[in-house]
């Protein structure tokens, strides 16, 4: 197992502990005496009156008693008040901590210093942007070339001679027929045909199987795979999500990637850091790479490709709504263990042989649905009005609701609003005029084909 470069803080938890121990320092414990002691007390009562009868000295001295406990528990309760007041602020803070403790890439430092903006996604400190607007960061990844640090997503590597009858068992691909090197997407299904997670599979050429999964579904497919496979992690950077992509990488590897064809990857040295994985896809509808580095590598890589004009750092924003534009869903949002892959308009990533075989989990759903009609499909919008965002109603003219926006937002290369969602199947041919209601009002909509913006990957002529 290598280098993991994640760093999962315990601040919240340990803080916590921390205030624990603290509360009963300088508190007195139930068996405490009044300050000054009782025995010291009671000899000054006896002192300041030697003359007085029994009888009323003891009453005095029962009342100089009960006034000085009163007072010490006065002084007592003011402390204690103060500690209480203290206390849910403290807790507070702790408990946020506890709840918000995320892990960190390998690029966290570097973000911070690159002026990033970190938010919390799937479990993760990740920069939503940097100092250039989203809108700026999406356009230029469109024009030239982007940085994004995708090294929160799940890789793991599958040894075995079972290792493909092990995948197979576990998603609705081909993975026998994929060639050294050659990857694909696929689906973890359920019995039910619903989609646990999409990831890429990759054959290589060392003897194992390279899988990519999302962070959001860390444990879960961790627990799918968890025979014969070993997880590890490191620094992942995609340099690529854009137009000239391959001509920044080219000018730091020896390997000609004209000859490394959409989906495929190689292992080489990347600007002197050896044993990088690179692999030619991407999650934006452009041309791109991405490239798994050890851990401890990712800051100097990093590094180096940002000194080429061409490259700028992007964050989640920007790859959001370059996903969106390019018709890919979101796990979680567009897809879930509730969505099969035929009605998330996946069906092309169901192997023929596979479909044949009926082999994979949910076969007996999802293959009968390919044949016959899905009572739903998730389908393009393009809408008028404002932006149309996740769980905005979608309606028919008429206005009965058919189903719900997955996710939506202005496109920059269109200037337009659009959206993804789930429909009837009556309903889901392209140029049909729907409405999404937004803010309580009802807005034009029409389904469109999607990607909404043309992608340029880069496959052998």
């Amino acid at each position: 197992m290598e280098a993991s470069g994640a760093i999962s803080l315990q601040l919240g938890v340990n803080a916590l502990c921390a205030l624990k121990l603290r509360l009963p320092l300088g508190l007195p414990t139930p068996s405490s005496d009044p300050p000054g002691g009782g025995e010291t007390y009671l000899s000054r009562a006896w002192t300041t009156s030697p003359s007085v009868p029994g009888r009323v000295v003891a009453s005095v001295r029962r009342l100089h008693q009960l006034r000085a406990t009163m007072q010490w528990a006065g002084s007592m309760m003011s402390r204690l008040r103060s500690c209480l007041q203290a206390l849910p602020s403290a807790l507070r803070r702790s408990l946020s901590s506890a709840q918000d403790v995320l892990r960190r890439t390998p690029l966290y430092d570097f973000h911070l210093a690159h002026g990033g903006k970190m938010v919390a996604f799937a479990g993760w400190n990740l920069p939503v942007q940097y100092r250039d607007s989203h809108v700026d960061s999406h356009l230029h990844t469109r024009r030239h070339c982007s940085l994004f640090d995708v090294s929160h997503m799940l890789q793991t590597k599958i040894f075995g001679h079972d290792r493909v009858k092990l995948m197979e068992s576990l998603v609705v691909g081909d993975i026998a027929e994929l060639k050294p090197n050659q990857g694909t997407l696929s689906l973890f299904t359920n019995e039910a045909g619903g989609i646990l997670d999409d990831l890429i599979v990759t054959n290589t050429s060392e003897g194992h199987l390279y899988v990519v999964s999302n962070a959001g579904c860390w444990e879960k497919d961790l627990t799918l795979m968890q025979v014969s496979s070993t997880a590890w992690h490191r620094g992942r950077a995609a340099p690529g999500e854009g137009p000239t992509a391959a001509q920044v990488l080219q000018a730091g590897v020896a390997d000609d990637l004209r000859k490394l064809p959409f989906m495929t990857s190689a292992v080489m040295e990347v600007f002197g850091v050896s044993g990088c994985r690179v692999t030619r896809c991407g999650y934006t509808g452009e041309d791109g790479v991405e490239i798994s580095v050890l851990a401890a590598e990712a800051v100097r890589l990093a590094t180096a490709l940002l000194e080429n004009p061409e490259v700028k750092l992007a964050g989640l924003a920007a790859r959001d709504s370059l996903r969106l534009e390019a018709g890919l869903c979101l796990y979680g949002n567009d897809i879930d263990e509730h969505t099969t892959p035929v009605e998330g308009s996946l069906s092309w990533t169901l192997g023929n042989r596979r479909r044949a075989a009926m082999d994979f989990p949910g076969a007996s759903v999802i293959v009968p649905q390919l044949k016959g009609k899905v009572q739903r499909r998730r389908v393009g919008l393009m809408c008028e009005g404002a932006p149309v965002r996740a769980h905005n109603p979608i309606l028919s003219t008429e206005g009965t609701v058919l189903g719900a926006v997955t996710s939506g937002c202005p496109s920059p290369c269109l200037r337009k609003n659009v959206a993804m969602g789930y429909v009837p199947y009556e309903y889901s041919r392209p140029g049909t005029l729907l409405l999404v209601e937004v803010r309580r009002k009802q807005q034009m909509a029409m389904v469109s084909k999607m990607p909404f913006v043309p992608t340029n990957y880069y496959t052998l002529k």
